[in-house]
């Protein structure tokens, strides 16, 4: 392997959330464990060479003024899409950029909502997406997923159709891949959902950030692929922070090619005067979305699918009572722990401080939705996930 997916990454002391907190009340780790970072999405892993190099690149020039984004940049997003995503007729025209991807679906929810309305989302839910809409005034409707007979999250395509009409629903947030579920959505599913949208007249803010993180057999497919009508009823919402660690430069890119859609979120997004381009960002997209980035991603989809087959193996033969499906995409499982709580009296409160006290840092699904729910990430070196089951199988499921 050319690059290093082995080496657990420090980051003490380098502003990192994921090893300066613990999201979990009254939880503490107990003296003699480590601390293992399995919460907030982000990697444990370097990043690309070629990101650090642009920044560095760029930042040994002594003038930080204002600048347009480059060429350079828009033609680093057109190769990208083409070769990783199959899009074809991408224009420098059809990208906008957002200060996030939240930040993106706050803008296309004022362009397309009133204070109030209500606004179509799949549950289990990102958290992120229960916050913009709480925060702007919105109702939340939720269709939940539900697991088929062989465990695979569906959505369903009747329960939609129907709260999109008793709730005069004209604007819904598509996840894909799905955060937490992991499902990497079929085109087949894609197509139905987006037909549901259409005869509803219901304009689709696809978040796609995770699209470059597809696990091996699987390949992510544009929602505004799908048919011409999803071309021009989709914001599809894109960033290279998942994919590449990336997150602390803030920056996100939209695109759209309803013009009319593309003109009003543009007015809107520059409103604030600040929803403006870093541009050391710029330069760590255009680091990123390189030759040696595509390899670089392709060999970390495979260590992500190996950690993510032994988590679920384990889970699966060690710990009766805790389901889930398998991911598709994504690193993050969402665990369902109703069953082993209740065969052993516990709370789910129990369970979480249960993990953090042998050092195994992870999240409350509950916000996502999750009635019972733990939500881990899975982007640490593989060594690293198999020492975090064997303390939660010998200190916590089967103490």
């Amino acid at each position: 392997m050319p690059y290093d997916f082995t080496t657990m990454l420090s980051r003490e002391g380098q502003d990192a959330i994921a090893v300066e907190r613990i999201p979990i009340p009254d939880a503490e780790i107990a003296d003699g464990f480590s601390r293992i970072p399995m919460w907030v999405a982000d990697m444990n892993f370097a990043t690309v060479s070629t990101i650090t190099e642009a920044i560095v690149r760029r930042a040994q020039h002594p003038a930080f003024g204002y600048f347009s984004p480059s060429q350079e940049y828009y033609d680093a997003i057109i190769r990208w899409q083409s070769e990783r995503n199959g899009v074809q007729g991408l224009e420098k025209d059809n990208i906008g950029y957002e200060n996030g991807v939240l930040g993106g679906v706050a803008t296309a929810l004022r362009v397309l909502c009133s204070a109030g309305d209500s606004v179509l989302v799949h549950s289990p839910t990102y958290i992120g997406f229960t916050g913009v809409l709480k925060n702007n005034g919105y109702n939340i409707v939720a269709s939940p997923l539900y697991r088929d007979a062989d465990g695979v999250w569906r959505m369903d395509y009747e329960d939609m159709d129907r709260k999109l009409k008793e709730n005069h629903i004209h604007a819904a947030i598509l996840c894909t891949p799905h955060n937490p579920c992991g499902r990497v959505w079929t085109r087949e599913e894609l197509e139905k959902a987006m037909e549901v949208y259409r005869r509803n007249d219901v304009v689709v803010i696809s978040d796609e950030i995770w699209s470059d993180l597809t696990l091996p057999g699987h390949k992510h497919i544009p929602t505004q692929s799908v048919s011409e009508d999803a071309r021009n009823r989709t914001i599809a919402l894109y960033a290279p922070s998942k994919t590449f660690n990336l997150a602390g430069l803030v920056g996100s890119y939209h695109i759209v090619y309803n013009k009319t859609l593309r003109e009003r979120l543009d007015k809107d997004a520059s409103l604030s005067h600040y929803n403006s381009m870093n541009v050391l960002w710029m330069h760590a997209l255009t680091g990123a979305y390189t030759p040696e980035g595509a390899a670089w991603v392709d060999e970390l989809r495979e260590v992500l699918g190996e950690n993510v087959r032994y988590a679920c193996d384990y889970i699966t033969e060690h710990f009766d009572g805790v389901t889930l499906a398998q991911p598709e995409g994504t690193y993050m499982l969402f665990l369902d722990c109703s069953g082993w709580c209740a065969k052993h009296g516990k709370t789910l409160d129990e369970l979480l401080r249960a993990g953090v006290r042998v050092g195994v840092i992870w999240q409350d699904g509950r916000p996502f939705h999750g009635e019972c729910a733990i939500r881990m990430n899975l982007a640490v070196p593989t060594a690293v996930v198999k020492e975090a089951f064997d303390r939660l199988d010998k200190y916590v499921f089967n103490a």
